[in-house]
């Protein structure tokens, strides 16, 4: 029997992600699998700071060496809002080509949106009612209103955690004026999906992979299936409490907190908090599947 090797490159704003799988008609198996935590806007979303521009070389540099390991068949290279934003995105993508073969494809917000939906409806069952999946990046955060059988609205939006973090989380730990703040831009700017969701109301959140993985691990889950869990909201809020008045340093030492996570988890939790409560959300499920197994379901397809 032939096997196909697929590989899927995620150029995200905060990590780089990738993921090659072998393929045969009965099933599915994931060789490699690995998240490089690069921040391509540690120096602002505007333009890739020469220390992470060179990080984000280096990362996929080691990824080429891989690739060619594992000898795949097809490989597609999707950057996201940290390169749809960065005024020197082109010259990156450049370099990436020269330095390493890999064809980068900066893909628009609205696409991101709608491969996050066919990622995550892999593994999570819909029924007929809509459901709000949302993915917290790092320089966008895409909402998509959806049920078992298509997408009503989607939308890509400019408040990922880099950019809250740089905009808001000035004193450490954050001030409650500086949280204010950042919820009366996130509600400026998500106006769209409040309008869209008087029109298909949800009372389920499903969350793509992300801070949503960090959370489960963060405060247990109800397993579903191996990709699929629910969280409790009760859980959720008792541990943003316990975390917004805590320093850098206290949060390094929270358990099951990444480090590279440290840094973000205050605006990302808030974030969402914001969102539950606008949207009068009563179900928090998790889809650790997003963007790049919907890239890689679209690579099998064709």
């Amino acid at each position: 029997m032939i096997m196909s090797r697929f590989a899927v490159i995620d150029l995200g704003t905060n990590t780089f992600h990738l993921l090659i799988v072998e393929i045969d008609k009965e099933e599915q198996q994931v060789l490699f699998k690995k998240r490089t935590y690069v921040s391509l806007a540690s120096d602002g979303i505007s333009n890739i700071g020469d220390a992470p521009y060179q990080r984000g070389l280096d990362c996929l540099q080691e990824y080429a060496s891989i690739l060619e390991e594992y000898k795949v068949d097809a490989l597609k290279a999707f950057g996201t809002a940290a390169l749809r934003n960065a005024k020197n995105a082109h010259s990156f993508v450049i370099d990436v080509k020269k330095q390493t073969g890999i064809d980068v494809e900066i893909i628009a917000g609205d696409r991101e949106a709608l491969l996050i939906h066919k990622g995550v409806k892999r593994v999570v069952p819909f029924d007929d009612k809509p459901s709000l999946i949302m993915d917290i990046g790092g320089g966008s955060v895409e909402f998509i209103i959806c049920n078992k059988d298509q997408v009503f609205w989607s939308q890509s939006f400019k408040i990922g955690v880099a950019v809250l973090f740089n905009k808001f989380h000035n004193t450490d730990p954050i001030d409650q004026n500086s949280l204010y703040d950042l919820e009366d831009f996130v509600e400026e700017k998500t106006k769209p999906l409040f309008e869209a969701l008087k029109q298909f109301p949800v009372n389920q959140i499903i969350g793509a992979s992300g801070t949503f993985d960090v959370l489960v691990k963060i405060l247990g889950e109800e397993k579903i299936s191996n990709h699929h869990f629910t969280l409790d909201l009760n859980r959720f809020e008792d541990w943003r409490q316990k975390v917004l008045p805590m320093d850098f340093s206290q949060r390094l030492e929270l358990p099951n907190l990444p480090k590279q996570r440290a840094e973000y988890i205050v605006v990302a939790v808030q974030l969402l908090h914001f969102v539950l409560v606008r949207a009068n959300i009563d179900r928090m499920k998790v889809s650790s599947f997003a963007m790049k197994e919907g890239i890689l379901s679209e690579m099998i397809e064709n």
